[in-house]
């Protein structure tokens, strides 16, 4: 992976962490379709969108 790659994959991951903290309700289920776009964004290899939609997944948390 090049460096890129690796700092989207630790985005995910403390996306992910931050989520799963998350008390349940509006916010958390916004975020998680967010999150859900990322996921399929960084399988298609497009690190802008996947960095988009983790960045509008960690403002629907805050």
């Amino acid at each position: 992976m090049i460096p890129e790659q690796n700092k989207t994959a630790e985005k995910m991951t403390s996306v992910k962490a931050a989520w799963n903290k998350a008390p349940a309700g509006p916010k958390k289920d916004a975020a998680l379709k967010h999150y859900k776009a990322a996921e399929t964004a960084h399988t298609a290899k497009d690190d802008a969108l996947t960095n988009k939609e983790l960045d509008a997944a960690t403002a629907k948390l805050s």
